[in-house]
């Protein structure tokens, strides 16, 4: 089921903000265009996915967004790409080392290997530990990140993806 367009999108699962990270480090996050209206594409940890991006700041806090990836089309959660596209646009908090530390993870053979964030995440905070990231610093990243979403209203909007909405 394609999302109901007048309900705000859910907060993403915590470990969608590492993701969105590594994406930027990888340089898998493409701006297109950049105004009132910022269209990206964000390509998948292993390069086979391309998800197009949309993010259309409505006024006092709204943001109206459309993405094809399927934690925003089909689970009502703000996806990693549109995560991604908002820290590189200045909407969202960024952090270069945290960044760095989620570099070359990848995070599609590692949800669909294990299915569960929790053990994800398990592994990816130990792969930042390796890289000098503490748990801790990237919580406290997580949670600032997360704040910041919490102040802004998100809209799943159709209509932003034109005809590719549709198909």
């Amino acid at each position: 089921m394609v999302r109901d367009p007048s309900k705000p999108l859910r907060m993403p699962p915590r470990i969608k903000v590492l993701e969105a990270a590594g994406a930027i480090a990888d340089g898998r996050v493409i701006i297109e265009e950049s105004n009132t209206r910022i269209r990206a594409t964000v390509v998948g940890s292993d390069g086979t996915r391309k998800y197009r991006v949309v993010v259309e700041r409505s006024g006092n806090r709204e943001i109206r967004v459309y993405s094809t990836d399927n934690g925003t089309r089909f689970r009502g959660y703000i996806g990693y790409p549109i995560i991604a596209v908002m820290m590189v646009s200045g909407l969202l908090p960024r952090n270069k080392k945290i960044e760095e530390a989620f570099k070359d993870i990848e995070w599609r053979r590692l949800n669909e290997t294990y299915k569960k964030y929790a053990t994800v995440m398990e592994i990816v905070l130990r792969r930042a530990e390796t890289r000098g990231v503490t748990r801790a610093e990237v919580e406290k990243y997580i949670n600032r990140v997360l704040r910041n979403l919490e102040g802004h209203r998100v809209i799943y909007d159709p209509a932003l993806g034109g005809i590719e909405a549709f198909l």
